[in-house]
């Protein structure tokens, strides 16, 4: 006679970072079959275990389906709205800007009724977010989402104001784009603020093509925003336009109502439109991670409870005091070039102040991220090598936003040797150039390293609490136990924290020096100062159509590179 298994399957631990893995699925099957194996036949246990196996095999098949599916939505919907633009690029008598206003309009309201479904029909159904990550939609990429999707939306009020003052001469239907922009934006940064966090385990599939739909259509939006330059060269013109007319020359050019009202909202596009590119790309990383975390399971102690700590300035000294100092530096160098800037041409000796600023920061910052890895090598601490999307996605982000600036700087590599080598200027900016691509290789090796290191409060806690994990497996699920294990932990981490060794002591000092050294060099880029641009040599050399495209494809890469670098450091420094 065949008697029913006397125990259930061995829960697993609390320290397990992911249940719902299919492989640690699978584990836990053969090991129930192996604990019950006494009172079991084999032709059950082969039968149990051939029936979980596969029920797990049909889910991941399925997980595997719906990414494939959306994937290659995702994938079409590029290429048309690539196609779009291309063809505007070369042929825009056929493919006009308007055509492709048109289509991103289309892809803007489709994924706002997405949206506005996830909010109202998927969110609210039963067991629909049962996790949600600790790990996704950190404050720092929150507080950037909803920094520039300000500006953003700020930047189309200034759009709005400058077609106003030129209605007399434009079609009234142009005011209508910036107007779904403003209100697609709106709702996606409210969306993503409040559910970034999100696993979801209904409607997985109609889920993932959303996510995808809507990421599509940020990343059109940073292409043509990439690409055209149509209304930077209508405010040229019309600059050009005001001069002829004030030397007594008549024009065709359309011409502004109220010069004093335009010349705001000219300066306020100029100087915002960087930020309209930098918000797509933290859409496009916040949406795929959404859609790699659908029908994630994860452990009820992992998305209670956020296995990061608070970031204090303890056992940091120096790292923090050179920081302020290069902070200082770079807001005075940052302010005279703006005052300069804000004249009808700049001087040379700014740009020489402002290249000469940069070649003394990034062989410091590069020294620093060199001495941070080997002492990473001299460690004793494990590489962690659980499986983890949202860190593979900061690598995968801080190698590619680290092409940005690398592309300008061989791009401008090229221009100085063919053309002016000797001058002092163009010896600056070659020097500068060089740095900047050492200062990048240096310091993604720095933070990549200690990004895969187990953090020490990660191990302080199993040394403590695992001799009687054994033992007391059976009470973890206590409140009371859980809150005596938690104050175990905290105390065992403060007394190794106030011991800190010269590694731990020396990692927290760069760490700090190169957090402060990026978010200088992020200010300075990300509220409108471009020398790269404003200089004229690569303009000169390459073509201002050419240049343009270069400069605004490498610097909201180069200032997102800036920013993700920050929330990499600030790991490290709390896992050192």
């Amino acid at each position: 006679m065949i008697t029913a298994p006397a125990e259930a399957p061995p829960m697993a631990s609390p320290e397990a970072q992911e249940t719902g893995a299919a492989s640690a699925k699978e584990n836990q099957v053969d090991m129930g079959a192996e604990v019950t194996g006494a009172h079991t036949s084999p032709r059950q246990k082969s039968w149990l275990v051939r029936h979980f196996s596969l029920l797990l095999r049909r889910d991941r098949q399925a997980q595997k389906a719906g990414q494939l599916f959306s994937g290659l939505l995702a994938l079409n919907v590029v290429f048309l709205g690539g196609a779009f633009i291309c063809s505007m690029i070369f042929n825009n008598v056929a493919v006009t800007l308007g055509d492709v206003w048109i289509l991103l309009a289309a892809l803007k309201a489709l994924s706002l009724l997405w949206l506005l479904y996830y909010v109202a029909g998927t969110t609210c159904r039963p067991q629909a977010v049962l996790y949600r990550d600790p790990h996704a939609g950190p404050i720092w990429v929150r507080g950037s989402l909803l920094l520039f999707g300000s500006c953003t939306i700020c930047l189309n009020v200034f759009r709005v104001g400058y077609d106003v003052s030129h209605i007399h001469c434009k079609s009234q239907l142009e005011l209508i784009f910036p107007a779904i922009e403003i209100i697609f934006i709106s709702i996606q940064t409210w969306v993503l603020w409040k559910h970034c966090k999100d696993c979801v385990q209904v409607q997985t599939n109609f889920t993932r093509c959303g996510l995808m739909l809507t990421l599509a259509t940020n990343l059109l939006m940073w292409v043509l925003a990439v690409t055209n330059d149509s209304m930077h060269r209508e405010i040229e013109a019309e600059l050009n336009a005001l001069m002829e007319k004030f030397s007594g020359n008549d024009t065709n050019t359309c011409l502004c109502l109220n010069a004093t009202v335009c010349e705001v909202f000219r300066k306020g596009y100029l100087m915002l439109y960087p930020f309209s590119t930098e918000y797509c790309l933290i859409c496009c990383a916040v949406l795929f991670v959404m859609w790699k975390n659908v029908g994630r399971c994860l452990a009820p102690h992992a998305s209670a409870h956020s296995s990061t700590l608070p970031f204090h300035l303890l056992g940091a000294i120096f790292g923090p005091l050179l920081g302020l100092l290069v902070l200082v530096a770079g807001i005075c160098v940052f302010v005279l070039f703006q005052i300069e800037a804000s004249g009808p041409t700049i001087a040379r000796q700014y740009f020489t102040l402002y290249y000469a600023f940069y070649t003394a920061v990034l062989p410091a910052m590069s020294l620093a991220c060199l001495a941070g890895t080997a002492i990473h090598g001299l460690e004793e601490r494990e590489l962690d090598t659980l499986k983890n999307p949202t860190r593979s996605l900061d690598v995968v982000l801080l190698m590619g936003a680290a092409l940005g600036q690398m592309g300008i700087a061989y791009f401008s590599i090229v221009a100085i040797v063919a053309t002016r080598p000797h001058e002092l200027l163009n010896r600056l900016i070659l020097a500068y150039s060089l740095l900047l691509i050492l200062q990048h290789i240096a310091q993604n090796l720095f933070v990549i390293e200690g990004l895969h290191r187990r953090p020490v409060w990660e191990a302080v806690a199993p040394e403590g609490l695992g001799q009687k994990q054994d033992a007391e497996l059976h009470r973890r699920g206590s409140l009371l136990e859980m809150g005596q294990d938690l104050r175990r932990a905290s105390r065992a981490y403060i007394h190794s924290y106030s011991h800190l060794n010269w590694k731990r002591r020396a990692l927290k000092e760069i760490s700090v020096f190169l957090i402060l050294c990026n978010v200088t060099l992020w200010m300075m880029p990300a509220f409108g100062i471009h020398p790269e641009f404003e200089n004229g040599l690569e303009k000169d050399f390459y073509g201002y159509r050419t240049w343009f495209t270069i400069v605004n494809f490498g610097l909201p890469l180069g200032v997102f590179y800036r920013m993700h670098s920050v929330g990499g450091l600030v790991e490290v420094y709390l896992g050192a």
